[in-house]
């Protein structure tokens, strides 16, 4: 587009005609049926293209009344099934079903299909009147055969709009509108102006939430510039471009039913997918480089927390399933490695959504030698997918070396949960505490001989070596140098990279998840700025602050006194954000820590008569206390809530607070986190994974905090420093008490 354009009518021109250069149609807002929210002409002419005998046999049956009765089904049934499913799988039409869209077959082998494909009418139509008898009009809608699938709002800058107010328009939209209406609709609105695209799935007026639809830009949000002028060109070139985007609709797409708690109460919602650009880009790369090189090739993806790695291995999964290169497959069965049962759910919904079929996906539920009976069974009769634990992964490994004329695909999801060997148990069993400071130090010995998930792959598979018939695709948001090393991809200077990269930065300023170092301080700090307001007349007192300092000089093993700093913080300033259900962590360094941190709380709790603080402990296996020789586990000390009823038990709004050991510090997703109280050396990826449990975001929550009572901050800033990709300014480095941030951080941290 020439960079001179300055209206939003010649930018909308441009759009137009970029479209039709890639495969669409221009059509006439004369045709647009606005009671039915569609265009009748086209979806008349694409039946009786691709069916005509089909259309024929109506005729003979309806006579001069088939279009009107068809058209009044069609909307019946959009208004039952959706748009999206109509798309996909047609319309039930007096016991015939009429297909309303073709998508891109897998193979050429049926020249049929690919001829059908070709006859979809894809249509862009400009200045779209939607009410009748209204002047109101939305800049662009794109149609596939008559169903409306996607709508624009444009803003040029140079008008003195932008993005924003492309929002806000459609915020005032009627979402009842039959154009705007969720499923029923189009199925996705973008906002765009020619630096930002946003985009939604769901109007609802105020509360409508835009997700950015931006490329990225030097590891932050935003995007780079582009050779047509606007850097919003990819857009329209690239993603709606005619391919790509009946793909999009083909086969990403999928309206999802989740679960959530909401005011005490679990509740279902349902969402329509629509995939980030990060998610369409990754999927879309990893499965052209799958066709292009073949099995045995590795592919690291860095995609921080709040990128959405569920949905993206979903879709990967689906599409190595299915990939074909010179008209055979390139895997005869997709491994999916994870323990979560929410993607074998995600998985399972999604493909029975694009698919229609059941049975697809294949969980290894069984234990013991059963589990390597039915992986095995199941990787030797090509079964499409499979979703395995990371426990498996060498059975998994030595099976496909045993299979050496089938290709597999094996994908792992988020290898963080550490596992303990027959060496590490013979630690615990030997150094048995005799004092808390003895309980660190068998603490550490025995994590010095755990493995992460990271560690297992890769000793597995150093151990066989490399097999020419098993592609790898690891996903991870903090990879370890020697994963890197091991599958990253080298670049010019021979450092080794992930494949794809969504950073750490980038989900903070697009605002998928929060920077939980924003509001971090060691207790020094805290403790400087408490009695900084109790000294300094110009600091306003805040009773919690001068009632803390008494605590300067705690003995760093005191948990009651730390229990109580704690307690009292949290029932102060933590406890009535985002709406009252805030909660909190807290990180020990020893089971025996936990333990006692919970035995603290309780005390403290009945001492004072507090009935808003209630904690939860989590420890693994059986803890003797070395002073009074008593036996305890976590679910004795949780009052019979077994280890995993705990997460739901902890999400419900019985319970807010936290105490853990070696438990829940990676993996562990409660977006009602809010508060991190930190009493455990931190080094590392091992920070970065523990810290980022607060990161999640939530209606209301708008800010983290983190009290650390042992670490200094500058380690803490270093060991962010690699997956963040830019230099964070942390709390305990504000010497200024002058500085307006000390002020800000008392108010947070007093």
């Amino acid at each position: 587009m020439n960079p001179g354009v300055h209206t939003e009518s010649t930018f909308e021109s441009a759009i137009e005609a970029a479209l039709v250069e890639r495969g669409w149609m221009k059509g006439s807002p004369a045709d647009y049926d606005r009671r039915r929210a569609l265009d009748p002409s086209h979806v008349i002419a694409f039946v009786q293209d691709t069916q005509p005998e089909l259309w024929a046999q109506l005729e003979k049956q309806h006579g001069g009344e088939l279009q009107s009765t068809f058209l009044e089904t069609l909307e019946k049934f959009r208004r039952t099934v959706g748009t999206l499913e109509l798309l996909r799988h047609g319309l039930k039409f007096y016991g015939r079903t009429v297909r309303l869209a073709y998508f891109a077959p897998a193979t050429s082998l049926n020249p049929d299909a690919a001829e059908r494909y070709r006859k979809n009418r894809l249509v862009v139509m400009r200045q779209v009147r939607f009410v009748p008898g209204e002047d109101h009009s939305v800049d662009l809608v794109l149609f596939l055969n008559g169903l409306p699938v996607a709508t624009i709002e444009l803003k040029n800058e140079l008008t003195n709009q932008n993005i924003e107010h492309a929002k806000q328009q459609y915020r005032r939209r009627d979402a009842n509108n039959p154009l705007f209406r969720f499923r029923e609709g189009a199925l996705v609105h973008f906002a765009v102006d020619t630096d930002r695209v946003a985009m939604t799935t769901r109007l609802a007026g105020e509360d409508t939430v835009f997700l950015p639809f931006d490329r990225g830009h030097e590891g932050g949000a935003g995007n780079p510039p582009h050779p047509s002028g606007p850097r919003t060109a990819y857009l329209w070139e690239d993603v709606l471009a005619r391919d790509s985007f009946l793909d999009i609709l083909g086969r990403f797409m999928h309206l999802q039913t989740e679960e959530r708690w909401e005011n005490g109460q679990r509740t279902t919602k349902e969402l329509m997918l629509f995939p980030r650009y990060h998610q369409l880009d990754v999927v879309r790369r990893l499965e052209a480089a799958a066709r292009t090189e073949g099995p045995g090739k590795s592919y690291l993806v860095q995609h921080s927390a709040g990128s959405g790695k569920t949905n993206s291995i979903a879709w990967l999964a689906h599409r190595l399933a299915s990939l074909h290169k010179n008209d055979e497959k390139v895997y005869h069965s997709v491994v999916v490695i994870t323990d979560r049962t929410v993607l074998d759910r995600q998985l399972q919904d999604a493909i029975y959504e694009i698919e229609h079929k059941q049975g697809v996906v294949e969980r290894i539920g069984a234990e013991g030698s059963a589990k390597s009976t039915q992986l095995a069974a199941a990787l030797e009769r090509g079964a499409p997918i499979i979703i395995c634990t990371l426990q498996t992964f060498p059975f998994v490994a030595e099976k496909i070396g045993q299979l050496p004329d089938r290709n597999y695909a094996v994908i792992v999801d988020e290898a963080h949960s550490s596992q303990t060997g027959g060496a590490a148990q013979k630690v615990k069993e030997v150094l048995q505490p005799s004092s808390l400071e003895e309980a660190v130090y068998a603490e550490a010995s025995e994590g010095a001989l755990e493995s992460s998930g990271e560690d297992e792959i890769l000793r597995v598979m150093a151990a066989r070596g490399p097999q020419p018939n098993l592609s790898f695709f690891a996903f991870t948001a903090t990879p370890k140098g020697k994963t890197l090393e091991r599958f990253g991809r080298p670049d010019a200077d021979g450092r080794h990279r992930p494949f794809h990269l969504y950073s750490m930065r980038q989900a903070i300023e697009e605002g998928f998840i929060l920077d939980v170092l924003k509001h971090y301080t060691t207790y020094r700090t805290f403790w400087r700025l408490a009695k900084k307001a109790e000294d300094d007349r110009e600091v306003p007192k805040r009773k919690a602050a001068v009632s803390l300092v008494r605590f300067a000089t705690l003995h760093p093993h005191n948990i009651a006194q730390k229990a109580e700093i704690i307690i009292e913080h949290f029932r102060q300033k933590v406890r009535h954000r985002i709406g009252g259900r805030a909660k909190s962590m807290v990180l020990t360094p020893s089971r025996l820590h936990a333990v006692r941190y919970k035995q603290a709380f309780d005390r403290y709790i009945a001492e004072k008569g507090y009935t808003d603080v209630h904690p939860l402990v989590a420890f693994s296996g059986t803890v003797v206390d070395p002073d009074t020789r008593q036996h305890y586990t976590e679910p004795g000390m949780n009052l019979g809530i077994s280890e995993t009823q705990l997460p739901e038990e902890f999400a419900g709004d019985d319970y807010n607070v936290l105490i853990v050991a070696n438990k829940y510090q990676t993996g562990f997703d409660q977006p009602l986190l809010h508060t991190m109280y930190v009493d455990k050396r931190l080094a590392g990826v091992q920070a970065v994974q523990a810290l980022s449990r607060l990161n999640r975001t939530h209606p209301g929550k708008s800010d983290t905090f983190v009290l650390d009572f042992v670490n200094e901050a500058d380690d803490i800033r270093a060991a962010f420093q690699p997956y963040y990709e830019e230099t964070i300014e942390v709390l305990s480095i504000v010497v200024d008490w002058d500085d307006q941030a000390a002020t800000s951080a008392l108010s947070m941290a007093g």
